[in-house]
């Protein structure tokens, strides 16, 4: 799919787009990777426009299902909750692009999959997982850098043409013979022969390479790179994988890393180490001299020799352990000292011993670091798939901890609506709130729903619209057990109270197409009152009404009309009513909608509430009006 040809995306936008990822293969690349989060960062760019954009390069159903704002609302609310429980990028934008579909195949496939996720996070140590999971990302290639104090060596212009078409200038410093004034310029120098026959005097930083080697042969940072730059990533996907029991590469990649890490030179250990062989030498010389008792003799040759032959002992025997102590923590078999007290160091010879050690050091590094880089150049595409499992694993257990944390069952695909012990999700999480239970089926698939104030209509409206959401993007819901019908599309009506002649016009133009396509539908809508006049409300929602209910779509409709409508047409009637108010004063309810039941509005009730509220004069004039009821 051409960038240009997506709905919406203009020519500005596409250029923003170009200039942000680079260019156009380049976002389409990003879009397969479902990179949301990054297209929302350019201006101009909502997290919704983000979305619809990579749905439609993904081909994934549109959000033509949501047919008004409040229902797209509830729609991003249950996204919001679940990405409450998304530790990566990669699992946040998978959700970002989870969309209500009315394939029952698709459905059933995703359903299958969340309620197993939702068994295997109840046995799994959440707190540890998670922990791990914010520290896994997607693999990224770091930037090249050259490794300073390298340099590759090549015999001839044509050679180091070759070099940079292999792009490794970008990872080391060649050059050529006759810009070489010395190896002594570089810590290390990897000679890429063609002919050999360049003559280089030995050194102990010259390592000698074929010109046709592999890339991470002769620059095996260029290789080694990759794996140290996501070393993090690697570290805790292995973890991960040990916890669920996956078998894994990645621990022997990290072995591997280790060992390059130890292997590093360390020019700052062999100082420190000389330092304090030096150190030590002293104060076993002061120690030892304590002891010397000297003769007249031994003083005259101190004056004309410089030295008894009793200090000269004691010196040798602390040169002797000087050394040893040198060579057992570096390897090398040198005297880096002057014979005096205290001891003074050989500069010329310390800075001889010093150069062959680190140049030795350099070489052994350098080959050690070309068997790793032939090692795990190896392993790439394994350890690729081995994270990508990771961040598959967290899309898989972000539904699952949403599932286990709201308690979400498996619903039934069917015909009509019913549900059992059902919770709104924003209440779902409280242990004081009372589930319901309601239906919805054919013949009775449009009814009125009558009721207390504050009673739980909106509440149950928007349970049920949550439940037809979640089923239709492949989540269980929050129920004990639901049977849901799939429809092609969702419209959720909120309160208006009044409709002025502008409103009412605009109402006639929204909702009577509604009520004459030809689709499956499922209508919520609350409240909608006054028009111009009670009886002229009644008579066109109950004509709205009648096309729903001849069409075979569902709708409820909350109102305080329910006489005045069922004077033209023959619905059922369902209530929630109050009963009566606690100790508290606050209405007690059954939110649990009574079927064909008319129940009362609570006015009186409320008034009530207010009456044992107030006092004074005010309370007079509540009294007085309750008594009119």
């Amino acid at each position: 799919m051409e960038l240009r040809n997506i709905k919406g995306v203009g020519e500005r936008m596409a250029q923003r787009i170009e200039r942000e990822f680079g260019s156009e293969d380049a976002f389409l690349d990003a879009a397969l990777n479902c990179e949301v989060d990054r297209l929302a960062r350019i201006e101009g760019i909502s997290q919704r426009r983000a979305v619809e954009i990579i749905n439609e390069v993904l081909g994934n159903p549109s959000q033509k299902f949501l047919k008004t704002e409040r229902a797209i609302q509830l729609y991003e609310d249950i996204i919001k909750k679940i990405l409450d429980h998304a530790s990566t990028d990669y699992a946040r934008n998978r959700v970002l692009l989870l969309s209500p579909t009315k394939d029952p195949g698709t459905i059933q496939e995703r359903m299958s999959r969340v309620m197993d996720a939702k068994r295997m996070v109840a046995e799994l140590p959440q707190d540890e997982i998670q922990k791990l999971l914010i520290r896994v990302n997607p693999l990224e290639k770091p930037r090249p850098r050259v490794e300073p104090g390298h340099a590759l060596l090549v015999e001839s212009k044509k050679d180091y043409e070759n070099l940079l078409e292999r792009d490794l200038h970008r990872y080391i410093s060649i050059i050529t013979l006759e810009e070489l004034e010395s190896l002594h310029e570089y810590e290390l120098v990897v000679y890429a022969y063609n002919e050999g026959f360049l003559e280089i005097d030995d050194a102990p930083n010259l390592a000698m390479v074929p010109l046709d080697a592999q890339d991470g042969e002769l620059v095996p940072g260029k290789v080694l790179a990759y794996y140290q730059h996501n070393q993090e990533t690697l570290e805790n996907a292995a973890k991960l994988r040990d916890i669920l029991g996956w078998s894994s590469i990645l621990p022997d990649v990290m072995n591997t890393l280790c060992s390059i890490q130890s292997r590093r030179v360390d020019e700052a250990s062999f100082n420190r180490t000389v330092d304090e062989a030096k150190e030590n030498a002293d104060q076993k010389m002061k120690n030892a001299i304590k002891g010397v008792e000297l003769s007249g003799q031994e003083v005259l040759d101190l004056l004309n020799s410089g030295m008894p032959g009793k200090i000269r002992d004691i010196l040798d025997t602390v040169l002797d352990e000087a050394r040893q102590e040198i060579y057992s923590k570096t390897g090398c078999s040198f005297n880096p000292f002057l014979a005096k007290y205290p001891l003074e160091f050989d500069e010329e010879e310390l800075a001889r011993v010093r150069e062959q050690e680190m140049g030795r050091q350099q070489l052994k590094a350098f080959e050690h670091q070309v068997m790793a880089a032939k090692e795990l150049s190896q392993l790439h595409g394994k350890v690729e798939k081995e994270v990508r499992e990771v961040l598959e694993f967290d899309y898989q257990y972000t539904l699952g901890s949403f599932a286990y944390k709201y308690g979400l069952q498996e619903p039934v695909l069917a015909d009509g609506f019913s549900f059992e012990d059902a919770i709104n999700l924003d209440l779902a999480l409280s242990r004081k709130v009372q589930r319901i239970s309601y239906q919805l089926q054919y013949p009775d698939n449009v009814v009125l729903l009558t009721g207390a104030n504050s009673g739980g209509k909106t509440t149950l409206l928007e349970t049920l619209a949550q439940i037809s959401i979640l089923t239709q993007m492949g989540l269980p819901v929050p129920v004990i057990m639901a049977r849901v019908k799939l429809v092609d599309e969702l419209y959720f009506f909120s309160k208006k109270r009044a409709l002025d002649a502008g409103a009412f016009e605009s109402f006639l133009w929204n909702f009577v197409p509604i009520a004459t396509q030809n689709t499956d539908k499922l209508v919520l809508l609350d409240e909608l009152e006054a028009m111009t006049e009670l009886e002229a409300a009644a008579k066109i929602i109950s004509s709205f009404m009648g096309f729903i209910q001849d069409s075979g779509s569902y709708a409820v409709i909350v109102t305080h009309l329910a006489r005045e409508i069922l004077k033209h047409i023959q619905v059922r009637v369902d209530g929630i009513e109050a009963s009566g108010l606690d100790d508290e004063y606050n209405l007690i309810v059954d939110r649990t909608p009574r079927m064909d039941y008319l129940a009362r509005s609570t006015p009186e009730l409320i008034l009530r509430r207010v009456y044992e509220k107030s006092d004074g004069k005010v309370k007079d004039v509540y009294r007085k009006m309750l008594e009119l009821f």
